[in-house]
């Protein structure tokens, strides 16, 4: 589990028990594109966040549901996300 004082990466939010965050390209197809790099990453990592796509908009959601909260893993993955959105 991840300590309460940890700070999100840049671009997310903490919201009670999840880490939120709002990335906007220019195209629908470059919103595509990073949800599959997304995708990629949280395979590899075996940790899914929720994501809802609205045209060019992409908000992501990362919260471990079996830990009923924030774990490290949340941390880890959106500073991956944070990355592969340059």
């Amino acid at each position: 589990m991840a300590t309460g004082d940890e700070i999100p990466p840049a671009g997310w939010s903490k919201q009670d028990d999840r880490l939120t965050a709002e990335f906007v390209f220019p195209t629908f197809a470059e919103a595509i594109a990073f949800v599959n790099r997304v995708a990629e990453h949280a395979d590899s990592m075996n940790h899914h966040p929720d994501i809802d796509i609205r045209y060019n908009r992409v908000h992501l959601v990362l919260t471990t549901h079996d830990a009923g909260g924030l774990t490290r893993l949340d941390y880890d993955l959106a500073g991956r996300i944070s990355r592969t959105a340059g």
